[in-house]
């Protein structure tokens, strides 16, 4: 009988087993068995290409949705068809590290802008005590330049070195929800009337972003058993970043519009909204974890017997991808911020360790939300290595006898089929990539359009260097018990 120490650390190590057991089985069917691997590739080929045209599906129909909300006016519809709106509030949380003044200045000119009223939007900003000169700075900056530009603007300073916790963002949203928490009992409030957003400190809102909220939290039947969760566009510095950077960041923003329209596997991720009712209920936004903004999700999923989701909200929050000024330190800083967002795969332990404690659940629901967590780590991990090497390896290592068959000879040209059909995802990406960029700073001559076109060539590089490797980094350091910390993504933008 496994201790519970030795129960959780096995169910940490299986995501990762399963990934390497594929990659080794391939590799050794590959040199031993290439003909077995070459039917294995051209079937999975053929059901990646269905992927990419279900993928591609499902992101044009999220687009659609997305082009006709940003159009509608959702303070006046919110206005003339809930007159109750005014009785609830929104409260934005702001962590910030060493984030410069200039990047928290450009999220609340985006929040003041609004066309939410400022007198019903409060803006919680929460800095760290082991930075505390730096944070004292930006609270007097904040303090006079929007002073009073809001219902209230609340400072926090997390301690450091607390117990039970990982310094990170996760750490320094729990303290300034339970310091929130006392504020909103002085003030006699609801919880289930307290709507929070947890954004990045470089989050910039769409003006329209509070009233659509507010608006689909009223319409929502359970408004307090459902987060919600926005687009989200890595627009800030978009022109300035690097072209693997662009690639990877509308990757991102493929794949949460894909998921925010397939709805069965949507999660919360990055910058989110809920009630202020469910945090408080699950304990607040995990201290001791990494992926904290996913995590919570599952906290609340499993708190309330599996009656809890996430809604879409077709309009978008825009924040930076991870520039820096030496193109080799952006290269990095994208490894490493892919190789955290990849360490959501501890959510499959999590999930396994607390199946039993909820046995009202029902187990096809515990493994649906299982399967999902589990495959989409395993295709992150697996599938541009299997595309790119694994899939050409037996053409490559096979023996003479193996090279005589007709398979053989006819694979080559199968793969190159397959792989010019899954090119519909290369295309709807180009095109919608185009459709998303922000307006052309004036530095940027009208060529670099032809440079954001071309970028979609780096697609396979970019995916295996940048995306299945930190994951296959992530789950391996998971299965060894070398637990990651809370690295912070360095963003800069061109002044």
């Amino acid at each position: 009988m496994l201790s519970p120490y030795h129960r959780y650390r096995l169910y940490e190590i299986l995501p990762g087993l399963s990934i390497w057991f594929t990659l080794v089985l391939g590799l050794f069917l590959s040199f031993f068995r290439p003909l077995w691997m070459i039917y294995i590739i051209i079937i999975f080929d053929v059901y990646w290409v269905l992927r990419v045209v279900y993928f591609s599906f499902y992101t044009i129909l999220s687009w659609s949705r997305f082009h006709k909300a940003i159009k509608l006016d959702w303070f006046t519809m919110l206005k003339n068809e809930i007159p109750a709106w005014a009785s609830k509030v929104n409260v934005v949380f702001l962590p910030i590290y060493n984030e410069e003044y200039e990047v928290v200045k450009a999220t609340l000119d985006a929040l003041s802008a609004s066309s939410y009223p400022m007198e019903h939007l409060y803006v919680v900003l929460s800095g760290e005590a082991r930075t505390l000169q730096h944070w004292q700075k930006i609270q007097a900056e904040v303090k006079k330049d929007f002073g009073s530009s809001f219902a209230g603007l609340l400072f926090y300073t997390h301690p450091d070195g607390l117990a039970g916790e990982i310094p990170g963002k996760g750490s320094n949203i729990h303290h300034a929800e339970w310091e929130f928490k006392k504020f909103a009992d002085d003030k006699g409030w609801k919880y289930e009337d307290i709507i929070i957003s947890v954004f990045d400190i470089d989050t910039i809102v769409h003006p329209q972003y509070f009233a659509h909220l507010t608006y689909m939290y009223l319409k929502h039947p359970n408004p307090t058993r459902s987060s919600f969760q926005p687009i989200t566009l890595y627009n800030n510095n978009l022109w300035d970043s690097p072209a693997v950077l662009r690639v990877m960041a509308f990757g991102t923003t493929f794949w949460m519009l894909f998921s925010l329209a397939r709805l069965d596997n949507l999660v919360t991720f990055s910058s989110h909204s809920m009630s202020f009712k469910a945090a408080i209920d699950v304990g607040g936004h995990a201290k001791d974890i990494i992926s904290e903004d996913s995590r919570i999700f599952f906290q609340c999923w499993l708190h309330y017997g599996g009656a809890y989701e996430v809604s879409p909200l077709y309009l978008p929050v825009s924040m930076d991808t991870v520039r820096d000024d030496r193109i080799w330190n952006s290269l990095r800083n994208l490894y490493l911020q892919q190789r955290r967002w990849a360490w959501g795969v501890e959510n499959i332990s999590f999930l396994l360790w607390e199946y039993r404690k909820h046995p009202e659940i029902s187990w096809h629901k515990k493994l649906v939300t299982l399967f999902h967590e589990w495959e989409g780590k395993w295709s992150w991990a697996v599938v541009a290595i299997l595309i790119t090497i694994l899939g050409r390896l037996p053409l490559w290592v096979a023996g003479d006898q193996v090279r005589q068959s007709a398979l053989f000879f006819n694979t080559p040209h199968v793969l190159e089929i397959l792989m010019t059909l899954a090119m519909v995802g290369l295309l709807v990406s180009l095109v919608i990539s185009m459709l998303l960029l922000p307006p052309r700073p004036e530095h940027r001559g009208q060529h670099h359009y032809l440079f954001m076109m071309l970028q979609w060539a780096l697609t396979p590089v970019s995916l295996l260097l940048f995306s299945s490797i930190p994951c296959l980094d992530a789950v391996t350091h998971l299965m060894l018990g070398r637990y990651l910390g809370f690295n912070v993504s360095v963003k800069k933008r061109s002044l």
